[in-house]
């Protein structure tokens, strides 16, 4: 079968949840264990169907040995098979599986699944997010808030809403349920590849705190930053960041 870069992003974001999904529910594992074993069956999946579907592209994944060969590579997949590990093995929903084919350091075809919600967020579809309820809502990670976003909130009167993966906090604002999700003080190329590409498709905001764009498939892939927000809110959230 042959799939669009596109299609092929939503289907292996859609499957690896599926199959997390069963062995969540399945009641063999609990705890770390559980976790333990959804990073590597979701990540073994997604490298074995790209291997055949994409033999000539390279992947870069959270559960894997980095290639070094991928930085000379026009078209590298960047994925994470589990984003919110923690929130996975503790069976809550905020937990997500991330696909993304960049070429030349940009997000291009991408995929978040939220099998927890049953719904898969992609590039190319047409997504209309609907407005969120009055009072800026900001937000932040569940285990550690970064003082940066505190510091926001503070000036400009805005409530932080704590929520699990990065996957799962920026497509809360491309669905409408936040105005912004702001990260400090660690992430990776992973974390946030095929999130910013979902997000930037649907017209939001995406930057690094200091404005600048996220690049990807870099030799060291940590990215310990961003901004997703309402594109009317990021000038004020950029301008409360830098004062």
């Amino acid at each position: 079968m042959s799939f669009s870069d596109e299609a092929l992003a939503r289907e292996l974001a859609h499957t690896a949840g599926q199959i997390l999904l069963d062995l969540q529910r399945s009641g063999l594992l609990e705890g770390k264990a559980l976790g333990a074993a959804g990073d590597h069956v979701a990540n073994a999946f997604l490298l074995k169907v790209l291997a055949e579907l994409r033999p000539d592209d390279f992947v870069l994944s959270e559960e894997a040995a980095a290639d070094p060969r991928r930085l000379d590579q026009r078209r590298v997949w960047i994925v994470d098979p589990l984003d919110g590990t923690r929130e996975f093995s503790e069976a809550r929903t905020d937990w997500a599986v991330h696909v993304a084919l960049t070429e030349n350091g940009r997000p291009t075809a991408c995929a978040v699944a939220l099998p927890g919600l049953d719904l898969t967020l992609c590039t190319h579809q047409q997504v209309s997010f609907p407005t969120p309820e009055a009072g800026l809502k900001i937000l932040v990670s569940r285990t550690r808030p970064p003082e940066e976003a505190q510091r926001v909130a503070q000036r400009l009167d805005a409530a932080l809403v704590p929520m699990g993966s990065a996957g799962a906090k920026t497509m809360a604002v491309v669905r409408g349920e936040a105005h912004a999700y702001l990260h400090a003080g660690g992430q990776y190329e992973w974390d946030s590849c095929a999130p910013v590409g979902v997000a930037r498709a649907a017209g939001l905001h995406v930057s690094r705190i200091d404005g600048s764009e996220p690049l990807y498939n870099r030799e060291d892939p940590y990215m310990p930053d961003l901004l997703v927000c309402r594109p009317e809110y990021a000038d004020a959230i950029l301008g409360a960041l830098r004062a």
